[in-house]
């Protein structure tokens, strides 16, 4: 009786030993066979937790891309993880040409793309509207003002990303942060500001058109795009991410030339050729 039994815990067995001992005499070897038994529970329960971790540690990872209804209307929604991969701007290629199309951008030979999409407005000749910086190369000072189409819908607002972090911000509260940026967009109009809809989106509005946006995360490390796939107002659009993607701050990147690619859902959109664009990369394999 002085052998532990094999996996029992030294605390269990010593309690047992105790019982058992001359003093309290052999008719206590009934409580040795409990201790043994809540033993085998204790360990059983700790193996169940470990199979149930391992199982959810096997489980397939959640779509980046998925489609959704909100309101009635269909969306796709792609999100952007920084704990997964890398999320750049892209707007000609190196030898000073236009990409034009999301499923053109190239990110480099160890890289692939996870999905892409437009993000900014831009002039005729495809030049950024707003504010650009790209790879922390500035091409596009950033406008404090209306400007074109729906830029003069104020706020108008500065999609960012630096050392690990995204962000979303009323232009003029960028402005006065004064950051060194890796990337940034500017577009407009804000559809969503600190948890509120802008103030001149009404529900009735019949201005419908295809529209792609984006939001952050509180903790900077998910950038949530969304496109819709049926002409939507404003005010559907903004509330999509403030009421089903929880977003405190979003931001109109453009309508009408919006375009997805998402390979994972065998998707791409091909129309006419588009400025400053997102794309979510990963190392390729991963």
């Amino acid at each position: 009786m002085n052998e532990r039994p094999a996996n029992a815990p030294a605390f269990l067995f010593a309690a047992a030993a105790a019982l058992v001992s001359p003093q309290n005499g052999v008719k206590q070897l009934f409580m040795l066979r409990f201790g043994i038994i809540l033993t085998s529970l204790v360990m059983s329960s700790a193996l169940t937790v470990r199979a149930v971790s391992a199982a959810a540690d096997d489980d397939p990872p959640l779509p980046v891309c998925a489609a959704t209804i909100f309101d009635s209307a269909p969306f796709t929604v792609c999100t952007a993880d920084l704990n997964t991969g890398d999320l750049r701007l892209f707007h000609r290629h190196g030898d000073g040409s236009l990409i034009g199309q999301p499923s053109a951008i190239v990110p480099g030979q160890a890289d692939e793309i996870v999905f892409a999409m437009n993000a900014g407005m831009f002039h005729l000749d495809r030049r950024p509207v707003g504010h650009y910086v790209e790879a922390g190369v500035e091409t596009a000072r950033l406008i404090r003002g209306d400007g074109p189409g729906n830029f003069q819908l104020l706020p108008n607002g500065v999609f960012w990303i630096v050392d690990g972090e995204m962000g979303v911000m009323e232009t003029e509260a960028f402005a006065e942060v004064e950051m060194e940026v890796d990337y940034a967009t500017q577009s407009g109009p804000m559809l969503v500001i600190d948890g509120e809809l802008h103030p001149a989106f009404r529900m009735q509005s019949d201005s419908l058109h295809i529209r792609n946006g984006v939001g952050v995360s509180q903790d900077g490390q998910r950038a949530v795009f969304a496109i819709s796939d049926a002409p939507v107002n404003f005010h559907t659009f903004a509330r999509l991410f403030r009421d089903e993607l929880e977003l405190d701050n979003a931001l109109f990147l453009d309508g009408k030339v919006s375009l997805l690619y998402a390979p994972e859902l065998g998707r791409s959109d091909i129309g006419l050729s588009v400025g400053p664009m997102a794309a979510f990369v990963r190392p390729v394999g991963d």
